[in-house]
């Protein structure tokens, strides 16, 4: 997976405590990341649906959606695309005992364990919102929020 992920994840726990539109700038130096890379993270993120984007001196990102209705999913098939993780190549049909017509994405051992664990990863990540980790990490860190809105405000 990608970096993007990883921020992109984290951008919008951040947004989850703030009511204003927040600039890229603003975001990618809370956590000193490229401003641009970032932005682009962020932009697939609004094509997505998952944030809006507002122009002008005030404008910025913020989430599009209650954070409930956010799933760490959405965010990874948003930055990384739908594609499975694993890709079969088919090898198998090289090699001794090959035989003709087989589809061996289906057939092979390797491919169904790859493909069970991603079901159960893609799973996993679909029952768990942008709430679900806010809701840890203010158990964990109940100064979370306020220490966030205090940074991105000492940052604009």
């Amino acid at each position: 997976m990608s970096r993007g992920v990883e921020w992109a994840l984290h951008a919008c726990l951040n947004l989850s405590w703030l009511d204003d539109p927040v600039p890229t700038g603003t975001l990618a130096a809370f956590y000193e990341l490229p401003s641009a890379y970032l932005n682009k993270q962020l932009q697939t993120l609004v094509r997505a649906g998952i944030l809006t984007s507002t122009s002008g001196p005030r404008g910025g990102f913020r989430l599009a959606r209650a954070p409930e209705a956010v799933s760490l999913l959405d965010i990874v098939v948003a930055i990384e695309g739908p594609e499975e993780l694993f890709r079969c190549d088919q090898i198998l049909s090289k090699g001794p005992g090959e035989h003709a017509g087989v589809d061996y994405r289906q057939s092979c051992a390797f491919a169904r364990a790859m493909r069970d664990a991603e079901l159960a990863w893609r799973r996993e990540l679909a029952g768990k919102s942008v709430a679900d980790v806010r809701a840890d990490v203010e158990h964990g860190h109940p100064e979370a929020p306020a220490n966030t809105r205090a940074r991105i405000a000492e940052l604009r």
